[in-house]
């Protein structure tokens, strides 16, 4: 049976159609995760027993989504030593209050952060931070990272066949 290494909690299900896309990283990558709801606010009780917890079950990195006030990425930052990456969840504000409640930890809490509804990344960024100890993790990044360049080379072949009248490549 596969135990998770990664943990993506979010503060609702409602946060669910931006974190799969840190899901389907994890998943490209083989790397076992678990999902959960938990919020800082309405489960305060069950957010302690997790994040206190982590660790012990072989929690190696979380990914924590959050909108509007976005407490849950600190709190539980404040309960681990668990690397936590924050994902601000455009709820209100066009996100940006969730982005500045995440981004501005008191020192000593730091929760890496990424764009607002930034999921993808935040599960590249997990999978960057497992690489450092894991040969076949890495490669599968290097491999990513390479389909990200063949993509932008075959862009740029299909652009020099675009014909404007006064384009000169």
């Amino acid at each position: 049976m596969m135990k998770p290494v990664v943990s993506i909690i979010m503060g609702s299900t409602s946060d669910l159609p931006v974190m799969e896309k840190a899901a389907k990283i994890l998943d490209e990558f083989e790397i076992p995760f678990e999902i959960n709801a938990l919020s800082a606010h309405r489960t305060p009780a069950e957010v302690e027993l997790f994040a206190k917890g982590a660790k012990d079950r072989g929690i190696k990195v979380v990914i924590a989504a959050a909108g509007m006030a976005a407490h849950l990425c600190g709190v539980i930052a404040s309960m681990t030593t668990i690397p936590v990456i924050g994902v601000p969840i455009n709820a209100s504000l066009d996100g940006m209050d969730a982005l500045l409640a995440i981004v501005q930890m008191p020192p000593g809490i730091p929760v890496a952060t990424v764009g607002i509804n930034g999921a993808m990344n935040a599960g590249i960024l997990a999978a960057q931070m497992l690489a450092v100890g894991d040969e076949r993790i890495a490669q599968k990044l290097v491999d990513y990272k390479d389909t990200l360049k063949a993509k932008i080379v075959k862009a740029n072949k299909e652009l020099s066949e675009v014909k404007f009248k006064f384009k000169t490549n």
